[in-house]
């Protein structure tokens, strides 16, 4: 896991950016892995100016019981934030009025699969360490499913629905082994409300209580955080050092 520790949430997503820009320059044909949130906005604003025609798309997770019409899927964020304004070649969404779930996301495994794998995999943190909709106590070895949300996701969430809408209590995630499968995971994480949930995923024990901390395991992962959420990192001077004297062969 190499940890980028930068001074502004702006410069988190301008790191990220630079990350994928070079994916796709290198492979135009790239499967990229996207996230939501209110942390991936900014980074989709640049990579509106990427050209992703021949790029290959998977989103993490979205809501059961919501149509990709309706304004607060997932479906409708990517359609609002990226893909209307830079199309890609294909992109596969979890389908929340799917008959068959179980069916639905081993076909989307399969469909990862014949797309080669994932190359780069957009990842968002959230404050109890989650990925994903991969909660704390989520397997670090499973695949796309269908998972339940805690109260604190989904009052966190709340504030993307309208107030006379609940948010749902089931979501369609990529899971943990999932998301390890992708051959470079770049996480972006800014803020203070961020900070134990960072330092857990970096320096705490592998552990399903904290998803995220499964990443340490990964055998090419860069997490991206600005010194808000870098704040109760131990070695977090140690990891500015590191950034800023990389070799240029190591890039």
């Amino acid at each position: 896991m190499e940890v980028v520790v930068l001074d502004k949430p702006a410069d988190v997503v301008a790191h990220g950016f630079t990350l994928v820009q070079k994916q796709v320059e290198r492979k135009p044909d790239s499967v990229l892995g996207l996230a939501t949130g209110a942390t991936m906005e900014p980074l989709y604003k640049l990579m509106r100016e990427l050209d992703l025609s021949r790029a290959t798309t998977f989103n993490l997770d979205e809501y059961v019981g919501l149509s990709s019409d309706h304004p607060c899927s997932y479906a409708a964020y990517m359609r609002k934030h990226l893909f209307r304004q830079s199309p890609v070649k294909e992109h596969h969404l979890l389908n929340g009025l799917a008959k068959d779930i179980p069916a639905h996301c081993r076909a989307f495994e399969e469909a990862i699969e014949v797309a080669g794998g994932i190359d780069l995999q957009l990842l968002g943190l959230g404050t109890d360490g989650h990925i994903g909709f991969n909660e704390p106590g989520s397997s670090l070895n499973s695949r796309t499913r269908l998972k339940i949300l805690t109260p604190s996701t989904r009052r966190a969430n709340s504030k993307h629905f309208p107030p006379d809408e609940t948010v749902p209590q089931y979501v369609l995630t990529m899971g943990v082994g999932t998301i390890m499968d992708a051959a470079h995971c770049v996480l972006l994480a800014h803020g203070s409300s961020k900070a134990r949930a960072v330092a857990g995923a970096v320096e705490g024990g592998v552990s399903a209580f904290c998803p995220a901390s499964v990443l340490q395991m990964h055998n090419r992962c860069t997490f991206i955080v600005d010194s808000e959420a870098a704040a109760e990192l131990k070695l977090r001077d140690y990891y500015r050092t590191v950034f800023e004297n990389k070799p240029s062969w190591m890039e």
